[in-house]
């Protein structure tokens, strides 16, 4: 292999190797290959720029433009133009998408969820490491400068992992940048041509001789060598160094006292990841003095900002956690409810900073450093609470309005009340999404029956098919696709009526937690991995928030969006261990209008699809990585 053609490849590994420091930070790396193989593309045309030859900034131009087009074809084709050329429309789903993952980084803890935005982000900023190292050390033959981005890569992930890289991702990267400068010495030593091998026995060279360039890359090697193990050896010897880029950081900074703001984690990355798992793990189980339990949706945070792309929570003022919580708000005294008590425990290995509980809860007893979010009505852990083996107890109220409070109720009116974040309509948000709402409620009397009308459509009417399988998807034309499309899962489906909603204006938010889950034999209730939900809830005067479920196959249908609303009772509040709830349905997707003496049986089918494969391995792909390794460094030596 020529000199050149050997720091091309050197140039091309360096930053793979670099970026293999981000693996444990996201769950799946398929961004890797993806990165591996746009690289390539981008380092192929830098070697044609320079045999035609163009100019070196004519060269890193022609290689920015590839990667630009590069990036566009694989994260915003359905915008650009034949699929790769850059359009206003891709341009700004490209944007939205580098926003959506900046936040998606600075909310999750790792493993994060592989979403189009930290994807974007991954394989954005290999490639842009990578085409500043093929400039310095192949256009520009400055090799020692191209550990700067190098260096800039392993810090991105040094400073995101909570216990600090480990020494396996230091090595790879250090590798990396040894084996990009002995390609570069090697490629030097053969631009002048001859290189003297020393003296033999002690004699003088042979008048003649050329020589090889075995010494200087033996020395070279070796020097690399021991700079690197003491690189990796010396930290550990220095106690006194402390936490430092191979050592463990500290864990989330404890809040303490009784205020402060937060600013919410986005729980929706991780949903359709846990509909999708192979396993259904239980995540949580209670036992409730319910009688019934179709309607104990265990909530977990909601989603109130909509900026056109993507729904999420805002950041909010919180409070101690006080012994009897405020009343929900919008709720009138007419309406009837029933206080329930609920006993939860969270299985150990279940980490997640928000506490699932019914809504409205009116008194919580959870152990720990938690708090109270008003708006809300959200418990957040403080500082590194979080729900892992967590046991606590709930009081809600069920509330049971009929259709005729409904449809007196002006849910527009409401709108003048609360804050304007329930009820805001992007400029972005396509025109068809407000188009369609106003044709599927055509004819409806009132705000209530609009929603039932569109919770109908999704759910039974709209000719709709639910599949975990359909990417997520994200930017302004999102809802757009899925109305077109009619594929897709609960978060489709909750995003795309309450987006409806705020058209017609209703104010409407997005919820996430669970269904109420499968009865055991013991009188508990079990919640899995599978019965992760979203859905949307309206406000109406008088009422509150209310729940509705558009979600074809999942969850249950309320009972004040059907004609007839069977009566419902509950035991002694105050004895939740001792009451025994009735069975559910035996799975949270049954058909909703099946009666409820065949569902207790088991005897409604489901129309739910199985769940599909598990998303990301629980570990570093090791064989993967040291394969990858060997066969780059390898040819490069």
């Amino acid at each position: 292999m020529s000199g050149r053609n050997g720091i091309v490849l050197a140039a091309w590994a360096a930053p793979l190797l670099a970026s293999a420091s981000l693996l444990p930070l996201v769950d799946r790396s398929a961004w890797l290959v993806q990165a591996a193989v746009l690289l390539g593309l981008m380092a192929g045309t830098g070697v044609a720029a320079r045999r035609v030859p163009l100019a070196r900034p004519l060269t890193v131009g022609a290689q920015f433009i590839v990667g630009t087009l590069l990036l566009t074809l694989l994260f915003a084709r359905e915008e650009a133009l034949l699929g790769f050329l850059p359009t206003p429309g891709s341009i700004r789903e490209l944007a939205t998408l580098i926003s959506g993952g900046v936040q998606d980084v600075g909310r999750f803890t790792s493993p994060a969820p592989l979403t189009d935005g930290i994807a974007l982000l991954l394989v954005g900023g290999v490639l842009a490491v990578g085409l500043l190292v093929d400039a310095f050390a192949v256009t520009y033959r400055l090799a020692a400068p191209a550990g700067l981005p190098l260096l800039a890569l392993y810090s991105v992930a040094a400073g995101l992992s909570e216990g600090g890289a480990g020494a396996l991702w230091f090595g790879l990267a250090g590798a990396g940048y040894l084996v990009l400068l002995l390609a570069e010495s090697r490629e030097r030593l053969a631009r002048w041509g001859r290189v003297f091998g020393g003296p033999a026995h002690g004699g003088a060279s042979p008048a003649g001789s050329t020589g090889t360039p075995g010494a200087p890359a033996r020395s070279g090697r070796r020097i690399g060598a021991v700079a690197l193990g003491l690189a990796l050896v010396v930290p550990l010897a220095l106690p006194s160094l402390g936490t430092g880029l191979l050592g463990g950081g500290p864990g989330r900074g404890g809040g303490g006292g009784g205020g402060g703001t937060i600013s919410a984690v986005n729980p929706l990355v991780s949903l359709q990841n846990s509909l999708n798992q192979p396993e259904n793990r239980e995540v949580l189980k209670y036992r409730t003095n319910a009688t019934e339990t179709d309607d104990l949706y265990l909530r977990i945070v909601s989603l109130d900002q909509f900026d056109g792309t993507s729904w999420k929570p805002a950041g909010r003022r919180v409070t101690d956690v006080p012994g009897r919580l405020p009343p929900p708000p919008g709720l009138a005294g007419a309406v009837p409810v029933t206080e329930i008590a609920t006993n939860v425990s969270a299985a150990d290995w279940y980490v997640q900073d928000w506490l699932p509980m019914p809504y409205p809860a009116t008194r919580v007893e959870v152990p720990g450093d938690w708090r109270f979010e008003p708006v809300g009505r959200t418990l957040v852990g403080d500082g590194d609470q979080t729900t892992r083996g967590a046991q606590y107890s709930v009081d809600s109220l069920l509330v049971r309005p009929s259709a005729a409070q409904l449809s007196v109720a002006d849910s527009s009116a409401a709108a003048q009340t609360l804050p304007d974040e329930f009820s805001a309509v992007p400029d972005s948000l396509p025109a068809v999404v407000e188009q369609t709402a106003r044709q599927v409620t055509r004819g409806a009397e009132n705000d209530y029956e609009r929603a039932v009308r569109l919770q109908d459509w999704f759910a039974q009417e709209g000719g709709f098919t639910y599949d975990t399988q359909v990417r997520a998807g994200s930017g302004s034309q999102a809802v757009a696709r899925f109305l077109r499309d009619k594929e897709g899962f609960c978060v489709h489906f909750s995003f795309a009526m309450a987006s409806m909603a705020r058209t017609l204006g209703m104010p409407s938010r997005v919820a996430v937690g669970f269904t109420p889950g499968t009865a055991k034999s013991s009188g508990e209730m079990s919640v899995g991995l599978r019965d992760a939900h979203a859905w949307p809830e309206l406000f109406f005067e008088g009422i509150g928030w209310t729940r509705f479920e558009p979600t074809p196959n999942r969850g249950s249908v309320p009972d004040y969006t059907r004609p007839e609303v069977p009566d419902s009772e509950v035991d002694d509040p105050e004895q939740p261990e001792e009451s025994e709830p009735a069975t559910p349905s035996a799975r949270p997707s049954d058909d909703p209008d099946c009666p409820r003496a065949e569902r207790a049986l088991g005897e409604c089918g489901s129309d739910a699809p199985d769940a599909g494969a598990a998303a990301g391995g629980g570990g570093p792909p090791w064989g993967t990585l040291l394969g990858a390794a060997a066969g780059v460094l390898l040819p490069a030596a």
